[in-house]
Formats: C-alpha cells, structure tokens, sequence
C-alpha cells in the first residue's frame, strides 16, 4: 500500500529521458534540479529514510521503455473501466501523479492550460492516479480538473510498470504521437518550457514534418540545452 503521507524534504533529482533512435534501444540521460519527484516504494509500511530516497533517485527507474502505448484500462472518476484506446488518434500527454505528492500538485494548473491550448491541435492530456477514487474524486472537485482522470492503485502501479517504471517516481508524464509512438517520457515536475517543447516536437512528427527518431533526439537535445528550473519560480512560468 502506497503511504500517501510520504514527504520528500529538500532536493530532490529530476530525471529526463527521452527515448531514442534504434528498435527498443533507448538512450537516457539524467540531470539535477529542484522540481523532482516522490520516490514510491511499494508495499512498505512506513516511508523511507531520506538516505533510501536520495539512493533511489539516483538510479533512473526506468526498465524498459515501450516503443508504443500498451493497452491498459482504468476506472474513471464514475468507477467506469475506461480504454487508453478511447483517444486512438490522439495525441497524449498522459501524467501519473498522487493527491499526497506536492510536485504532482503543483503541476496541475500546467496541465490544464495544456489542456486548453493544445486541444485543437490534437493533444489530449490525462492524468493516471495513483490513489483512492474518493481521494481523487475530492481533489478533483476541489481544483476543478477539467481533463479526463484515470484512477487505480496496484492497477495503476502496474500500468506504470508497464510503461518501464518498474520503481514508481511521482510524477512523471509520457508524451504520445497520434499513432500511439511513445515520443518522449519525463520524469518529474513537468516545467511549461520543457512541455512547449516536447509538445511542438510532437507536433512536427504529427504533421510528418520530422520523422520519430529525429524527433527524440531533438527532445533530448532540447531538454538537455534548457536552464534548471528555479525551485521558487512558478511552475507555469519557470
């Protein structure tokens, strides 16, 4: 059971990786920085020590990356099971997050302005929980989350999992082309300069502009060449 009191105080490692060029061949690369995230161990009944945490996020928790969307269902904020297959032919930015992680909180208003301005380009952000529907469905509410919610908590540890995050890291969001291509997955508080870009990556590819292996190396070149998010600026401006 996850403990949704875990708290992560003082810095933590942001982890970027995007997938590269080469049949299930990916590259990653690991950065510092301020906006990271919650390292999740499962089935443990009380949280970790801050030494355990800093030694888990110092290995990228990534196993294997797929190179296209699996098929996974969840229940939605009604408890109806919902296919990721509901928005075939979309673009996706698909977050995994917790109502008891702050970074994940503070990355709520980012994905909803995505949400607005993308959503006549084709991008559909959804937010995959990690947590109890009542929870969600409270939060949900209370913040007005307007983009659709997926909820489960083994269920979606295991979707997780099968996305090669075998060791949870909240949050973290992967990045989908409208044929179901997984383009790019980022690890940590996702910062409006870092989703601009992968999003206008995206788009290219889309519009066939670019081809899929450029246009993971164009992300990871991107993001790499970014400035360190500054851990007091707001997350939609930083």
């Amino acid at each position: 059971m996850i403990d949704r009191g875990l708290r992560f105080a003082g810095a933590a490692l942001v982890v970027l990786i995007a997938v590269w060029a080469g049949a299930r061949i990916h590259s990653t690369w690991v950065a510092r920085g301020s906006g990271g995230g919650i390292a999740t161990p499962v089935g443990e009944a009380s949280p970790p020590t801050r030494s355990d945490l800093v030694d888990q996020l110092a290995r990228p928790p990534l196993a294997q990356i797929p190179d296209q969307l699996p098929e996974f269902s969840l229940a939605a904020l009604d408890g109806k099971l919902t296919s990721i297959s509901d928005w075939r032919g979309k673009s996706l930015v698909i977050n995994f997050w917790a109502t008891w992680c702050a970074p994940c909180r503070r990355e709520i208003p980012l994905l909803e302005g995505l949400s607005e301005e993308w959503a006549n380009r084709g991008v559909t952000v959804i937010g995959i929980a990690v947590d109890h529907r009542d929870q969600v469905a409270a939060f949900a509410r209370e913040l007005k989350i307007s983009y659709p919610l997926l909820i489960g908590e083994q269920e979606a540890l295991d979707v997780a999992a099968r996305f090669g995050v075998d060791s949870p890291v909240f949050p973290f969001t992967v990045f989908t082309d409208r044929r179901g291509d997984i383009v790019a997955l980022y690890v940590g508080e996702l910062r409006k300069p870092q989703a601009d870009l992968i999003l206008s990556t995206v788009q290219d590819l889309d519009q066939n502009h670019i081809a899929l292996q450029q246009a993971r190396r164009v992300i990871a070149d991107g993001l790499h060449s970014l400035p360190a998010a500054n851990p007091e600026s707001n997350p939609h401006n930083s």
